[in-house]
């Protein structure tokens, strides 16, 4: 027993250690983002006690932005269809209650929230991702907050009521072909980086029989029993709509947030060591399956769970999610809103920052998400300042994905000093400009590093890295961390909107005066 506490102790000891060497050293490729959820007003934006000022909602973005870039956050998942409704104009639904007020009212003064979005998080450096609920079409039965021009009151032979929500019918192929063609609104017109789905496919079983059993007898495509007809039903919308999302602009990817149990080994031996609630057969998403055929380009299991969790330990099921990943990336969905309950795990204020370190020493996995944006703005547990002031200290590019295009961009040319300078001599620190590679059509953005005299150029430390920007015509920086008196060597590359990296530029070599 002594021998065997003993073992366990210098484990953990171990893990502590490469936690911390892990943490000394961030990484210059990482995925970091939130979720910023508009459903029910749990983010974004304030939900309006008199009217609704959109020049108020969209300074409130900026602000989420901002604290969240401060942070290091490098992605938002951006909620735009909360309920078969839109936070958007280019589409074919109507306007999202959450969003006026009053479902199918548009924004006073007018403005489109997601293309206002995309500026805003490209501007900061940080993709956008589309987060879409597929099949939930409300999330009350009051008939009165439901527009007359909703789906659901057009085509009511296209849902069914279960517990106190009202949701798109799977088992319809009219159903399936209709949510492609809504998502692909949003690919055509926007300039997003992904489309996102969350957990929310089949409802979370409650104590009645789900009512699609007519569907299945009309539709049953020779399956043998309603829960793999029902998995399959999932299967093909997701696979359908990777092929259209491809089709129309291959970089944009494809990524799914399932529940963080697929199956559990007892269930199937392919499964994780854990013994909860199963997606698999819960949800009917067989999110191993959507990784394995390639149909996603990420798989952002939810583990809101602490280290040595019983039913669902993090550590366990983080390393399965790893070795499912069949090749294709890993974000791990991370509970920040659980950072201060008094509950099993919980209770140690470390434990989402090791959640992080944890993750990091793993090389199939690719990043984070937190859920939710408030609860990282709100710092609970004084998580967000981890990520700011350690964690997430240097700026980190967003992971490539082979298998979208490898092609580097054209280098930037003639890296130099900005004549800037002689026309405000106060800004007498570095202000650097370079020129746009000729006829170069990939180049999305350029990461600006920075070296002391003596350092060598080393493109592979995140620390180096002053500057990642998403826009191909700011061709300058002004370096306001400079000190005066010092040398400094720069060097920038092109990215691609894959975030493939250039070769560098040439070095400049400036004193600051």
């Amino acid at each position: 027993m002594i021998r065997n506490f003993t073992l366990l102790a210098t484990l953990l000891l171990s893990s502590i250690s490469l936690f911390a060497q892990v943490s000394k050293q961030p990484p210059k490729r990482e995925f970091r983002g939130v979720w910023i959820a508009t459903v029910q007003n749990i983010d974004w934006p304030s939900k309006p006690k008199q009217g609704v000022d959109s020049q108020q909602q969209m300074q409130e973005l900026i602000d989420i932005f901002d604290a969240h870039q401060k942070a290091g956050i490098n992605a938002i998942m951006l909620q735009v269809r909360p309920s078969a409704d839109a936070f958007y104009a280019k589409g074919r639904e109507q306007w999202s209650m959450f969003l006026t007020g009053k479902q199918g009212t548009l924004p006073e003064p007018f403005y489109d929230p997601l293309e206002f979005a995309i500026e805003e998080a490209h501007k900061r450096g940080m993709e956008l991702h589309a987060w879409i609920n597929p099949y939930r079409a409300s999330t009350s039965l009051v008939d009165s907050l439901v527009s007359t021009e909703h789906i659901s009151r057009i085509q009511p032979d296209w849902f069914f009521t279960y517990g106190d929500k009202k949701y798109f019918n799977p088992g319809l192929p009219e159903v399936r072909h209709y949510l492609v063609d809504v998502i692909m609104d949003v690919v055509r017109n926007y300039d997003i980086d992904g489309i996102h789905f969350d957990d929310y496919f089949y409802p979370y079983p409650g104590k009645a029989a789900l009512p699609d059993s007519i569907t299945y007898m009309l539709h049953k495509q020779g399956i043998a029993n309603v829960e793999d007809w029902r998995r399959n039903n999932v299967d093909q919308l997701i696979k359908d709509l990777s092929v259209e999302i491809k089709k129309e602009k291959e970089h944009v990817k494809f990524g799914i947030s399932p529940f963080g149990i697929w199956r559990n080994k007892a269930q199937d031996p392919m499964g994780s060591e854990s013994n909860g609630l199963s997606g698999y057969s819960a949800l009917y998403a067989d999110a191993r399956k959507w990784v394995q055929e390639g149909w996603i380009d990420y798989i952002n299991p939810q583990l809101y769970f602490p280290f040595g969790y019983t039913p669902a330990p993090y550590e366990k099921l983080l390393d399965w999610w790893a070795d499912n990943a069949f090749g294709k990336h890993v974000y791990i969905g991370q509970g920040a809103y659980r950072a201060m309950e008094d509950r099993e795990g919980w209770r140690d204020r470390q434990q989402l920052p090791n959640q992080v370190r944890y993750l990091r020493a793993n090389p199939r996995v690719q990043g984070s998400v937190y859920f939710s944006s408030r609860s990282l703005t709100n710092n609970l547990a004084g998580f967000r300042d981890s990520l700011q002031h350690d964690l997430y200290r240097y700026p980190a590019l967003q992971p490539v994905m082979p298998w979208l295009g490898m092609a580097k961009p054209a280098q930037p040319d003639a890296l130099r000093e900005d004549k800037f300078l002689f026309v405000f001599p106060r800004l007498r620190k570095a202000v650097i400009r370079w020129d746009y590679p000729d006829q170069e059509e990939d180049v999305y953005g350029f990461v600006v590093y920075r070296f002391n005299e003596n350092e060598p150029i080393n493109l592979e430390h995140a620390r180096n890295i002053r500057r990642i920007q998403f826009n191909d015509y700011e061709l300058g920086f002004y370096d306001e961390t400079a000190e005066r008196g010092k040398t400094y060597k720069y060097v920038v590359t092109s990215i691609d909107r894959l975030k493939n990296e250039s070769a560098p530029s040439n070095v400049y070599l400036k004193k600051i005066r």
